[in-house]
């Protein structure tokens, strides 16, 4: 009977996925030494454990300041008359940044000097007086109270020349300090008042001025690292520099480091309730004004030495699995005597290069997994140890191929398939 045109196809029954990756599993599990599951071993390279004393360093941000910031005020008020120096530029101690109104302190100076030339003449008058009274009394000429007045008069007259004195210092002082001075030798900031403009005294800020070389770099160590560095010196893992102070190096915004070093000087006892961290301060030369206040850099402390120090490259450096720290693998033993990928939690510190520092979990003689990690599925895996990193036929070296082998010898041709998946011998 002809079968109808609408009649569909009915296609083969399909085969379960299951039962499909079971034959696939079951296709290469017999052939050669496969190894947990029919896997073949992974390609993987180690490097053995030796603790070594190592350098380590610690990184905050710190800013810029001057070692000595100082604000310029006038001392007396009057009218800003000149601005006697250039902004941004290195003023010398003793140098006139600025000029107020002369004439009312000239004036005043003036009217002093002339109340103590007047205070002068009156002393030596009473004086005089005093001097033709003295043989006087002693012949019972004038009366007691007579001499005893012009004692008195030239005594006033001393006190009233000694006043006229002081308030002409006075005067000269004012004059003196209408001449606005920098009393350290630094970089002058810009200037806040311009002429004309009224200075009522100290009140007025009218620039300032930072003594630049040395300069200071501030910046805040966070009290839980403090408490760990404690922790570590009192165990005798971190060893601190000979004078106890760390030394400095400080890297710039753009990437470029410095090139003068310098010490820690001062590290506050106490902590700051706003941002949890202690001040500290460092000094570093600054001859050439590289450095000005108010650069944002990274401050590193070196100088300190960690004993025993295990130091892992961070490609063998794993995320748990569980999400709880992190992990390495290191070579095993299976009850076959092979070798295999045992997992090991690990306790990490810093980074220093391209390692990490590990702080506990790994010990001397252990041989962690460096290469040939994105091969392991899972901890107890086969692998098969190969040359050192970077050497010709190691896991991820040039010239070897996606699967870690070797390069094929010069001269000969891999050996070929039969129709039975054999390897047929290669002809000599």
């Amino acid at each position: 009977m002809p079968r109808s045109i609408f009649q569909r196809r009915v296609a083969p029954p399909l085969l379960p996925f299951s039962l499909l990756a079971a034959l696939l599993l079951a296709a290469c599990g017999p052939q050669g030494g496969g190894g947990q599951h029919g896997m073949p071993p992974a390609p993987v390279s180690v490097m053995t454990v030796a603790p070594a004393d190592a350098p380590v360093e610690f990184e905050y941000v710190g800013q810029t300041a001057g070692s000595r910031e100082v604000e310029i005020r006038a001392r007396v008020t009057g009218i800003l008359m000149k601005r006697n120096y250039v902004e941004g530029s290195i003023v010398k101690a003793g140098q006139s940044l600025f000029t107020l109104d002369l004439a009312p302190y000239q004036i005043a100076a003036a009217k002093a000097e002339a109340d103590l030339a007047s205070a002068e003449a009156r002393l030596a008058q009473s004086q005089r007086q005093a001097t033709r009274l003295k043989p006087l009394i002693e012949a019972n000429a004038v009366s007691q109270k007579d001499y005893d007045d012009a004692r008195s008069g030239e005594q006033v007259a001393n006190a009233d020349m000694k006043g006229a004195r002081a308030r002409l210092n006075e005067a000269r002082l004012n004059l003196a300090y209408s001449r606005v001075e920098s009393p350290i030798t630094g970089v002058a900031s810009r200037a806040l008042k311009s002429e004309g403009a009224l200075v009522s005294g100290p009140d007025v800020l009218l620039t300032t001025v930072s003594q630049v070389d040395p300069i200071y770099v501030n910046f805040g160590i966070p009290d839980a690292d403090q408490l760990k560095l404690r922790k570590d010196i009192e165990a005798g893992v971190i060893k601190l520099p000979e004078d106890g102070k760390f030394n400095v190096q400080v890297k710039l915004a753009d990437g470029s480091t410095y090139d003068k070093t310098g010490k820690m000087g001062f590290s506050d006892v106490r902590i700051s309730t706003t941002t949890g961290t202690s001040d500290s301060r460092a000094e570093i030369a600054n001859p050439n004004t590289a450095l000005r206040p108010g650069q944002f850099v990274r401050v590193r402390l070196q100088g300190a030495i960690r004993v025993g120090a295990v130091k892992v490259p961070q490609r063998a450096v794993l995320e748990s699995p569980t999400g709880n720290g992190k992990i390495v693998y290191v070579i095993g033993t299976d009850e076959k005597g092979g070798t295999r990928a045992d997992m090991r939690p690990v306790e990490v510190g810093d980074w220093q290069g391209d390692a990490w520092l590990v702080r506990s979990g790994l010990k001397a003689g252990d041989r962690v997994i460096v290469e040939g990690t994105a091969k392991i599925f899972g901890p107890g895996q086969p692998v098969m140890v190969g040359p050192p990193p970077g050497a010709p036929g190691a896991p991820g070296a040039p010239g070897a191929d996606a699967k870690g082998a070797a390069p094929k010898e010069a001269g000969k041709e891999p050996p070929k398939a039969d129709a039975k998946g054999a390897s047929a011998p290669a002809k000599q």
